[in-house]
């Protein structure tokens, strides 16, 4: 029998009493696979992964008159766990493969040299954080050579998905009050509910103070193109009972009748008849293997790790690995499951004069108060995700003049707005992220950090099979840190946000000096002893499956999302992305499975390739 220790009762107390209390199942009902789907079925669309794009996507063509099937491995989020509480999003996030969660699948990355040799358990983010920069998509439409990937007209796409409610100025404090630019958000848009949670952190008052005595200063709008600079962020939270919007909630709260849902639903292989076209899916649950036939198309939208591991089973990807696992060939693309881009993290942490969630962690009355707030007032911690605050910028010059040549050389191949850095105000302590609720110190102060993102890596990473079966989790490399380029930027980030907390502003809320990693660590070496030791995603995998021309071998789809050398199968999530745009990808992701939707319900699509 397993006993559960100190460690393990706050987790638990965290999920039985913020579940019961606030996350309400959803109204799709709870997961069932019945027994009356499990038989081949025909459908005009057949659409792998119930995510983000997936659902959109299996949404959009349903509701033009479409039969579509939406096959997910897992259940409804809603009804099994706390995940529609915003600040829960911290409990199965650990570096640790323990903190793992049921609605998780478990990823966890081989050893990382970028990272001391860990290996780190890869959950998935929800924040929603801004758009990319205009050059930045304006760099994806020359790489792919399809200029309606300009930001100006992708903007409609980044609208439609997006219901926005400005933020509630009677429960935030003036100081704490965000702008925003009305045209930003289209007035029709929607379902998705997008605005700012009824309670601000009280630590990103402070770090707004600190940014801006460190030169970067406050800016009105992150969804409009532009990042530099420092503001409160958009999060997909419902205003009516701040809980966590999602594709979900959002876009199935009236499923149109027109969409199956297979829940607990494995896609094991693409199918293709002898002219390789894509004719259907082959899906493996507890109860049985059939296989679901597309009229039309099958839609790969199963993630960064997982789309590029479903084609490569199904015979797509790099000849050499395919054969070495015994898969029939059916198309040869190098490119599947490389090139993959990832976001990076570290967050230095201090002692502070505010309360933040090392309290609802170690202090169990407290938390018992929150869950009353947030569940009668819809106010409190409980409706925060922890990091409603963010910064950006390129590196000043004072820390840049130290990078070397080739550093110089690397940044210089990213566009004018696109920032290299990212700063994220988290209300607890981070260490190395191994656990961030058992990790949160027991000694009764309040704790805080700074989050540094590198969000102009050079690094590249690469996801490929353990075996031939969907039932073995991909081998993940994200290959953090692996360029002298990222580690010079990850010390000169580092170095920042010290400043930030040693500025004058920030001195009234500190308790000592830094925490961890302390003051002992100075030299640049030791600095980057101390990320490797820490260094943690912020789970924006992305490009496996990279948009290209049809003449770059390494290119996995073209601009309409179409899979190179086979027919009637598209691959749209951010695996597809050519590139990793520097905001958070949630909107990008929303973005893409839209505008594929627009394509394929147009007149104007031509035939597959």
């Amino acid at each position: 029998m397993k006993i559960l220790g100190r460690v393990g009762l706050v987790p638990l107390a965290l999920h039985r009493l913020v579940y019961r209390a606030v996350a309400t199942p959803t109204s799709n009902g709870p997961p069932t696979v019945s027994p009356r789907f499990l038989h081949d079925r025909r459908f005009d669309y057949v659409v792998v992964g119930g995510g983000t794009a997936g659902i959109v996507i299996a949404t959009r063509l349903a509701q033009r008159s479409y039969t579509v099937a939406l096959v997910e491995a897992g259940g409804y989020y809603e009804t099994q766990s706390l995940a529609a509480v915003p600040l829960a999003d911290i409990i199965p996030v650990g570096s640790d493969p323990s903190t793992k969660i049921s609605i998780d699948w478990g990823f966890v990355t081989e050893n990382q040299p970028g990272a001391n040799n860990r290996a780190i358990h890869y959950a998935r983010g929800k924040c929603l954080g801004g758009s990319p920069t205009r050059e930045s998509m304006d760099l994806w439409a020359t790489a792919v050579g399809d200029t309606s990937y300009s930001f100006e007209r992708v903007l409609p796409f980044l609208k439609r998905s997006v219901h926005f409610t400005p933020p509630n100025r009677e429960t935030r404090f003036l100081n704490a009050t965000p702008t925003f630019d009305p045209a930003a958000y289209d007035p029709e848009g929607g379902p998705l509910q997008v605005s700012y949670s009824n309670y601000a952190i009280p630590f990103s008052s402070w770090m707004r103070l600190a940014m801006n005595d460190i030169g970067i200063n406050d800016t009105k709008e992150f969804n409009l193109g532009s990042l530099m600079g420092a503001q409160y962020c958009t999060n997909t939270i419902r205003p009516r009972d701040e809980t966590r919007s999602s594709s979900e909630s959002s876009f199935l709260g009236k499923k149109p009748p027109l969409l199956t849902i297979y829940t607990y639903a494995l896609a094991k292989k693409v199918l293709f008849d002898p002219q390789k076209r894509a004719i259907g899916v082959q899906v493996g649950t507890t109860l049985g293997i059939f296989t679901l036939f597309a009229n039309k198309e099958v839609i790969v939208s199963a993630g960064a790790f997982q789309s590029p591991q479903l084609l490569m089973v199904s015979g797509i990807g790099p000849a050499h690995t395919l054969e070495q696992l015994g898969i029939p060939v059916v198309a040869d693309r190098p490119g599947v499951g490389q090139d993959m881009w990832d976001h990076p993290l570290f967050a230095p942490s201090y002692r502070v004069q505010v309360t933040t969630a090392t309290r609802i962690v170690t202090n169990f009355l407290y938390l018992l108060g929150q869950v009353v707030n947030g569940v009668i007032l819809h106010d409190g911690p409980l409706t925060n995700p922890l990091t409603d605050y963010l910064g950006w910028e390129k590196i000043p010059t004072n820390l840049r003049s130290h990078f070397s040549n080739h550093t110089l050389a690397d940044l210089a191949h990213f566009p004018a707005d696109w920032p290299e850095a990212e700063y994220i105000s988290m209300a607890g302590y981070v260490g190395n992220v191994s656990n961030p609720i058992a990790d949160q110190p027991r000694d009764g102060y309040d704790y805080a950090s700074i989050v540094g993102v590198l969000v102009a890596p050079t690094s590249r990473g690469n996801i490929t099979l353990r075996s031939a079966d969907t039932s073995d989790l991909p081998i993940i490399n994200p290959n953090w840190l692996a360029t002298r380029t990222d580690e010079e930027v990850a010390i000169a980030m580092f170095k920042r946000i010290r400043q930030a907390f040693q500025s004058r502003s920030m001195a009234p809320v500190l308790i000592g000096d830094e925490y961890y990693p302390g003051d002992r660590v100075q030299s640049d070496a030791d600095i980057l002893q101390y990320i490797k030791n820490n260094v943690m995603t912020i789970w924006h995998a992305a490009c496996t499956c990279k948009m290209g021309m049809s003449n770059d071998s390494m290119a996995v789809v073209d601009s309409q999302a179409r899979v190179f050398g086979v027919e009637g199968l598209r691959v749209v999530d951010a695996s597809a992305f050519p590139l990793l745009p520097p905001g958070h990808p949630q909107s990008v992701v929303y973005m893409l499975a839209e505008k594929i939707s627009d394509v394929m319900l147009s007149d104007k699509a031509t035939p597959g390739c």
